[in-house]
């Protein structure tokens, strides 16, 4: 297979060749290597839960050796993927509260509050008291809140009552999946699938939904939140992206994975003047700090480091030859990468002790010595500089974009700093200048032309005047293209979007951080329903969502959350559950009757952008807001005339 057919990026075209010449294998040569795929677990109907199976659905043989049947069967497989997914984003919120309460504890804490605001307001949302008190004191007080909400014993989850709109609070109280603690729905998927427990996949699909709705709405939009406090909310910021951001003049640090802890703080000690001019000894010129896949994203829209590429780029990252230290924490690091490290002087480390990869080196990392062990490993990188095998190979493509939007400063930049506001994009929704929007985002994946998913999706979608906002891998994708520069509107949009970029001054693509932060396009939903005059539910707004490359069971438990929080959502590779009729049919068409939302399979990604069109114009059709009106464009001297609240 050419490299045009696995990558439509021209930086991993050129490095895919490279390792084909080298003889060296990625993870498109592997997909090779398995096909043809299992028809079985691709349909969703193997079932391995106990020991009288593994048992496989098959006209000769429909039930299996219990008398589960396929949609049992898809169904316990699939609320177990969101079990997966669930636990791995909001394991990182409960760490990155644990790590605020640190901060508040103790004053020798390497982590400091950055942004006292958002932790005033996000205390406000918890009903933690402010008045009067210190700031280390109100943070303490949330930090455990929080980190209680993982755990507790009664009640419900405090954060699915306080962002959402009340008419989608109501939805879930009424079809009783009105998540109640985050590890518990999760815990009970596990005991529900459980054999001999349940085989009703209608229920089991419920626990699904109520476990994904404590990730979106609960362990997820903490990790966000906090990390906003901690290391300061985005604000935009013009970045760099591709793999020609490696410098091989420069010792090249690459950090992957998804959590911020210390990431963020190995930005601060890469830019400190002794490790400057350490590189220098050594014959550098500096140090360049890079990022793949969600890591780079978090750092990214804090401190605009440039990012290497996403998901399907990691390998091709370490081929370069110019990485001296590829560091990662969790989530989405291929096996792989240790045995093709050790082809080169690369020294690939892994810092989180709920992840070790053979051929790795392992520095186990702790918030109490969090600039210790980022010098140590900045120091490595450093002194690995001159152990460089032969020519580095750096592809000269990379890409300018600005990134950093997130759902405060949206408000700023639509109504001015002073008079932050959505009622100039719920207007121009109405007026139908802005059409509507969509979220794509979503992971790479090899049977997928890498990115060209979400390119197509994205460009169909903004000729057709719907703003995108983007997370994690798709949003690099995004990215690379050129599709996060302002001029793109002009370019790439139908003339309603264009203009009111052009008057915002934004690209027609928001990145909005990763793939924790779908959380935010959740808030972001929650802020157009109170701004009025577009419904009183997320299900009646004009949106959808899509992950056109999606491969990972956080993938699963987001696009679950965005249906249950009724947002329609289009996938490419199907969910597994193809070989259970029934279920099929509950996912694609009768869930929208309990939550609002529901899934569509469409492998084509323009088709798939129509299918959403199609769904944005039904929910203006239903609003009554398809009719000729007068367009408004909001100028300086309307966004004066703005209501201070």
């Amino acid at each position: 297979m050419e490299a045009k057919e696995r990558s439509c990026d021209k930086a991993s075209q050129e490095m895919i060749e490279l390792m084909a010449k080298a003889g060296r294998e990625n993870a498109w040569d592997r997909l090779e290597a398995q096909s043809p795929q299992c028809g079985f677990g691709k349909q969703g109907i193997c079932c391995r839960i106990c020991s009288m199976g593994p048992c496989r659905i098959t006209k000769k043989a429909p039930l299996g050796i219990c008398g589960a049947d396929a949609d049992t069967i898809a169904a316990r497989n699939l609320v177990r993927m969101i079990a997966g997914g669930a636990a791995a984003h909001s394991d990182h919120g409960r760490d990155v509260a644990h790590t605020l309460k640190m901060a508040a504890e103790s004053d020798s804490c390497d982590y400091t509050i950055k942004d006292g605001l958002k932790l005033m307001e996000v205390a406000a949302r918890y009903g933690i008291k402010i008045e009067g008190r210190e700031t280390n004191e109100i943070a303490k007080d949330l930090a455990e809140t929080m980190l209680s909400e993982f755990g507790k014993h009664e009640g419900t989850l405090i954060s699915a009552a306080a962002y959402p709109p009340p008419a989608r609070q109501k939805v879930w109280e009424e079809f009783g999946v009105t998540p109640r603690a985050i590890d518990r729905e999760i815990v009970e998927i596990m005991h529900r699938t459980h054999m001999g427990v349940g085989s009703d996949y209608k229920n089991l699909m419920k626990q699904g939904i109520r476990a994904c709705l404590a990730d979106g709405w609960g362990g997820s939009l903490i990790a966000t939140e906090v990390s906003d406090i901690l290391f300061g909310s985005p604000w935009p910021i013009r970045f760099g992206t591709n793999l020609g951001v490696l410098d091989s003049e420069q010792v090249n640090i690459i950090v992957h994975g998804h959590e911020p802890t210390l990431s963020d703080i190995i930005v601060a000690v890469s830019q400190e003047p002794e490790m400057i001019k350490a590189a220098k000894d050594k014959g550098a010129k500096g140090i360049n700090l890079s990022g793949i896949c969600c890591t780079a994203n978090e750092i990214l829209m804090r401190h605009g480091i440039p990012v290497a590429g996403n998901f399907l780029q990691q390998e091709l990252a370490l081929m370069t030859g110019a990485v001296e230290v590829m560091l990662v924490d969790v989530q989405c690091i291929m096996p792989a990468l240790g045995s093709l490290a050790d082809c080169f002087h690369t020294k690939l480390i892994t810092t989180s002790p709920k992840c070790k990869i053979a051929g790795a080196q392992h520095i186990e990392f702790h918030e109490d010595r969090a600039i210790e062990t980022a010098r140590e490993i900045v120091k490595m990188a450093i002194d690995n500089f001159g152990n460089r095998k032969g020519a580095c190979h750096i592809p000269g493509v990379s890409e300018r974009g600005i990134a950093g939007f997130n759902t405060e400063n949206i408000f700023h930049h639509l109504g001015g700093r002073f008079r932050a506001s959505y009622r100039p994009l719920n207007d121009n929704v109405i007026n139908g200048r802005i059409r509507g929007a969509a979220g794509v985002v979503g992971c790479n994946n090899p049977k997928q032309v890498h990115d060209y998913g979400h390119l197509a999706m994205i460009k169909e979608l903004i000729k057709n005047d719907v703003l995108v906002v983007s997370t994690g891998c798709s949003a690099i994708a995004a990215g690379k293209a050129g599709l996060m520069r302002p001029e793109a509107a002009a370019k790439y949009c139908g003339p309603g979007l264009a203009e009111v970029c052009e008057a915002v001054g934004i690209p027609p693509v928001l990145h909005v951080g990763s793939c924790v932060d779908n959380s935010r396009i959740l808030t972001i939903l929650s802020n157009v329903v109170a701004e009025g005059g577009l419904g009183e539910d997320i299900s009646e707004l004009p949106v959808a969502g899509a992950a056109p490359e999606w491969m990972s069971e956080k993938a699963v438990s987001i696009g679950m959350y965005f249906v249950a929080s009724g947002v329609y959502t289009v996938i490419a590779e199907p969910l597994p559950v193809l070989g259970a009729p029934n279920l099929t049919r509950y996912l694609t068409d009768e869930m929208e009757k309990d939550v609002g939302g529901k899934w569509a399979f469409e492998a084509d990604p323009v088709k798939a952008a129509h299918l959403m069109i199609e769904h944005i114009e039904s929910k203006r059709d239903a609003l009554g807001i398809n009719k000729a009106r007068e367009r408004k464009l909001y100028d300086m001297e309307d966004r004066r005339a703005l209501a201070v609240e």
